[in-house]
Parts: C-alpha cells; sequence; structure tokens
C-alpha cells in the first residue's frame, strides 16, 4: 500500500506548527513524494486523566499523516509513566503506581479518537502500550542499551545541568527514561516519531538506538509547543489545562479566558482554518477589529472539533447568556438556608467559594462578590434567602441559589 502523494498537503504538514524535523525537511519530503508509507507514532505517558490541546498539537500532525495513508500508532506510555519523564522537570517526580497509570489511562483511546480515525475501514490508527516489551527486558538487555549512550549526553540536557548547578540530586532512573523511550522505537521498528519539541532529546535517542540497533534512519518531527499570553506551556504541568474533553461550556469559557495575544496561535496550532484566513484576521485586528469577536469564533471552532456543530452553538449561546448579557446560567447549585438570614462571609465559605474567612474578605474587597447582580462593597452583608432565591455570584463563572429551607 502506497501512501498519498498530494503536493500542497505534505507542504502543509511539513511547515505549519513544525519546528524542526530530523535529519532534515528535505530527506523525509523526498521520502514522501516517493509514496513510501511510513509506520508513524507518538507516544502519551497517562501521568494524568485529560488529553489537552497541548497534546492535540501533535496529534493533529499524526492525523494530517494518517489521512495521507501512512500507518499511525497512538502509544500509551504505561510503563515509562511509572518512572516519570524527566523533561523538564527541576526537581524528581513522583514515581507513579500501575493503580495510577491504569486510572489515569482508562479513557484515553475515547478521547484520542476526537483526533484519530481508530474505526477506519482501511487505514485505522493503532494503539500499544511499551510495557508489552519494556516489562519483559532483562538486566542484561538494559546493560546492552545503556552502552549505547553516554553520561555527556544526558547531563548536557538543561534541566539536569540546572539540578547540578544547583545541588538538587538527579536519580539514576531519570537516566533511563530517555533510553526506555527511545527502545519504543525500537521494539515497533519504527520509520518516524512526531511530538512537542519538548520531547526532542527523548525522540533523538530514539533515533540514535534506531541506527546502533537496527541500521535505519528514523525521521523525528517536532512540532512548536502551545503557550498562553505569558509564554508557559499550556498542559498539565503548568497547571492551566484545556482538555479536549471538558464539557462544550467550560471549553469555551476557557478559550474566552485566555489572552488576546494568543488568539491566532491557536488558531494556526489547534484549528484547520487556512493561514490565509489567519493573515487576513490580524491584518483586520491591526486595523481595530475587537478580539474578542475572533475569540469567540476560536472558542466555537475548537467546540465544534470536539463536540459538533450544535453542540458549539448551545455553548456560544451559554457564554453570551453568561458573560455579555450579565446572566446567571440556567442550572445554578442551590444552597438550602434554615436561618432568616446569613453573612455573606460564612455563606462563601460553606458554599466553598471561600477557602477562609480572609479569602472570602480579599474576594469582596476586590468587587468579586455579587449579591443578585449588585456588587457587594463590605463584608457586613446578611444575604435574606427567600422561596425564589437570592443569587450569589464570585467572580464571572461561579453561581449559587440561596432558598430558605
Amino acid at each position: 500500500m502506497k501512501a498519498k502523494t498530494d503536493k500542497k498537503k505534505i507542504d502543509e504538514i511539513l511547515t505549519r506548527t513544525v519546528e524542526n524535523i530530523y535529519p532534515s525537511r528535505e530527506a523525509l519530503e523526498k521520502v514522501l513524494h516517493a509514496g513510501k508509507r511510513l509506520k508513524i507514532y507518538t507516544g502519551i505517558d497517562p501521568t494524568g486523566p485529560e488529553i489537552h490541546l497541548g497534546h492535540a498539537v501533535f496529534l493533529r500532525k499524526l492525523r494530517q499523516f494518517q489521512d495521507l495513508g501512512h500507518e499511525i500508532i497512538l502509544l500509551i506510555g504505561d510503563f515509562t509513566g511509572m518512572v516519570g519523564d524527566p523533561t523538564g522537570k527541576y526537581s524528581t517526580r513522583q514515581v507513579l503506581t500501575d493503580k495510577e497509570i491504569k486510572k489515569n489511562e482508562k479513557d484515553y483511546k475515547k478521547q484520542v479518537g476526537k483526533i484519530l480515525d481508530f474505526k477506519s475501514r482501511t487505514n485505522p490508527a493503532k494503539v500499544m502500550k511499551n510495557s508489552a516489551w519494556l516489562s519483559k527486558l532483562k538486566f542484561k538487555d538494559i546493560l546492552e542499551l545503556c552502552s549505547n549512550v553516554t553520561v555527556q549526553q544526558m547531563i548536557e540536557r538543561d534541566m539536569f545541568e540546572k539540578r547540578i548547578k544547583t545541588g538538587k540530586p538527579i536519580s539514576l532512573h531519570e537516566f533511563l527514561y530517555p533510553i526506555m523511550q527511545g527502545y519504543d522505537s525500537v521494539a515497533m521498528n519504527i520509520d518516524m516519531e512526531v511530538g512537542g519539541s519538548d520531547q526532542t532529546f527523548n525522540m533523538l535517542v530514539g533515533r540514535d538506538l534506531m541506527k546502533s540497533l537496527k541500521k535505519k534512519e528514523k525521521f523525528v518531527l517536532t512540532t512548536t509547543l502551545l503557550t498562553d499570553a505569558s509564554g508557559r506551556k499550556i498542559g498539565k504541568t503548568e497547571g492551566n489545562v484545556i482538555a479536549i474533553s471538558d464539557k462544550p461550556e467550560e471549553l469555551y469559557g476557557k478559550i474566552m479566558a485566555l489572552g488576546d495575544e494568543v488568539i491566532l496561535k491557536m488558531f494556526a496550532y489547534c484549528t484547520d482554518v487556512s493561514k490565509e484566513e489567519i493573515k487576513g484576521m490580524a491584518q483586520k485586528m491591526s486595523q481595530g477589529a475587537n478580539p474578542r469577536d475572533y475569540k469567540m469564533q476560536l472558542a466555537h471552532e475548537i467546540v465544534r472539533l470536539y463536540n459538533g456543530a450544535a453542540a458549539a452553538k448551545k455553548a456560544e449561546q451559554h457564554f453570551k447568556g453568561l458573560f455579555q448579557e450579565k446572566a446567571a446560567p440556567s442550572k445554578v447549585k442551590v444552597y438550602k438556608v434554615a436561618d432568616k438570614k446569613i453573612n455573606i462571609v460564612d455563606l462563601l465559605i460553606k458554599t466553598k467559594l471561600a477557602s477562609s474567612k480572609s479569602d472570602a474578605r480579599r474576594l469582596i474587597e476586590q468587587g468579586g462578590v455579587k449579591a443578585d447582580g449588585h456588587v457587594l462593597e463590605g463584608w457586613d452583608v446578611d444575604i435574606i434567602p427567600t422561596k425564589k432565591g437570592a443569587v450569589v455570584q464570585k467572580g464571572k463563572r461561579h453561581f449559587i441559589k440561596i432558598i430558605k429551607k
């Protein structure tokens, strides 16, 4: 079976969101134009239960290759996940248990199925787990693998250098992680690996092992990292996850909460909107067009990709009603009160809208608390519950209705 050789699509694959290609773009381009069907994979360690938009950047790249007819593998790092990838970590990360790994990976195929096609009749993507081979390696095998990588290579990694300078420990198992990930390529006899640019070192170790053990070239394509307006990577490491499995209204709201500076980047990284259309948006915004309108278009497009057009329209209507028209959502959590009145500070704590009295008072002082649409200017305020219900709002997204018991 030969792969498709559509020149325009190949050019799009090798340029949009791509940071580097090893050994070179020219070498990969030549193979793709020849129609050779490549075995391509990406690996995800189940260190959290969610597939997020950061993952989606390289998963969408993988889908482009699948659409051309290449063999695609999603590798779940159930074994490497227990060890923990040291990439970007300036302290040794906590080792996960087998139980935690299984819990996290439970819905991975379902979530990734929003991007890759596992049901295709002619070219379905496959799912594999690296415990299938890594758990079977003997100590002799590990020694032989380690002989292909030097200590100098390892300590050149920026996070290891920083740990050495600051006197922080580096555990030996962290040195072994890139070797284990690299062996994945050998075990599957891979032609190419796709991943975020933060995984470059690990992927290139795999390329070295393929040369040493298989006498074979392995292409590596790295995608540019998805970052927010402050330059922080969007993902579980930074605690700013935007999961593709989020409910449509929540996903829409998280996109709208991003800074205006990332609108064009998000269109390029997370949607199928053309480069020409994105350039047009940039030009119009430079001429004074409201970025909010394009951000709403972005939020609608991302929700549509993962939940369908109807869900995207509903999420947009929900957002307009909640934020633009300043109305409470149709479904609000109800809190029943037996007393005739309750102090707003006590109420915020009991409903978990505030973690402490000082937190509650700070929220009120900053104008972040409303009662029936009115900003509270002091914390010496009592809320009087009624049968109809008084609506208390914290910030833009948190509402509770106080009902008389």
